[in-house]
């Protein structure tokens, strides 16, 4: 399953094909189990989904951002939310279809158990996202995610045009996975995915693969090299939804700056770190000074 190459090289820009959601927090005593009542704590409700928190992310950190998907008539608040980052939300379509939403549980320890219902996400026609893609250039990053409609037309015209792609196949689904790798520049995912993907397809695929592994740190594996290792930042986290989104625009916009690998996994693992310390997703992400200060401080 070979995959195109990774670009580097100077600032451009970054298009996010990716979901936007109203995000429901509540903290709870501990995960609701099976069949369960128990009474939230605290309920916050703010701008989420994958694809806006990897928009946030990047944008925070200094990437140009322009944002494809589509919401419903009930969440212009969050139009306004991703502007107020830069972000460009031009091509971002209000449907007759209710924007999505995730109802998120967050216990004491900062662990979270979510519902999603996709909503106006899965309602992104191929040529709506196509339309996003006409200022784009060679060397340009399309940052994806298993959260819309659209990905393999998008996908396939990306690497056609010669943007980097960046991929995160989250939620899991191993056809979505299958359709998108071949194309793909670099793939990001956790250590479950990691394992689940190697059962199914024998290996890791033939293309640059981030594996993070939550406190254990994260790995870069890039063909016919050895594996790069950054360890984690220890910190005491107070909410970890968001966290690996977070990771993900700051790596993407790291690459879109010229940054070496090495660099570019130190500088999201440290903007991780920050952002597991605040409540919240797209509201948590650090700017690009926080992770500099931090990177300072950090051994």
């Amino acid at each position: 399953m070979p995959c195109s190459p990774a670009k580097s090289g100077a600032l451009m820009a970054i298009y996010t094909l990716g979901s936007i959601n109203i995000d429901h927090v509540y903290r709870v005593p501990h995960i609701a189990y099976p069949g369960e009542t128990i009474a939230a704590t605290e309920y916050t409700q703010g701008l989420g989904g994958k694809g806006a928190n990897q928009s946030v992310a990047a944008a925070k950190a200094g990437a140009r951002v322009f944002h494809i998907g589509a919401i419903g008539r009930d969440a212009a608040w969050a139009l306004e939310a991703l502007q107020s980052y830069g972000i460009d939300t031009n091509n971002v379509a209000q449907l007759k279809t209710p924007t999505g939403h995730a109802i998120i549980q967050v216990d004491p320890e900062a662990e979270n158990a979510i519902v999603l219902f996709p909503g106006a996400n899965r309602q992104i026609s191929d040529a709506m996202a196509a339309r996003a893609l006409v200022s784009a250039r060679p060397g340009d990053t399309l940052l994806m995610q298993n959260e819309t409609s659209a990905q393999s037309a998008m996908v396939r015209l990306g690497a056609d045009m010669g943007l980097r792609i960046l991929y995160t196949p989250a939620p899991f689904e191993l056809a979505a996975l299958h359709e998108v790798i071949p194309f793909t520049s670099l793939l990001l995912m956790n250590e479950g995915e990691a394992e689940e993907m190697v059962s199914a397809f024998g290996a890791l695929p033939d293309c640059d693969v981030i594996i993070t592994r939550g406190a254990d740190g994260a790995e870069w594996h890039a063909p016919n090299a050895s594996p790069l290792f950054v360890p984690s930042f220890p910190v005491s986290p107070v909410d970890t939804t968001g966290a690996g989104d977070c990771f993900a625009g700051t790596i993407a916009a790291a690459l879109d700056a010229g940054l070496l690998p090495e660099q570019a996994l130190r500088r999201a693992s440290a903007a991780a770190a920050i952002q597991v310390t605040r409540p919240g997703a797209a509201s948590a992400m650090p700017a690009r000074a926080e992770v500099d200060a931090f990177l300072q401080d950090a051994p």
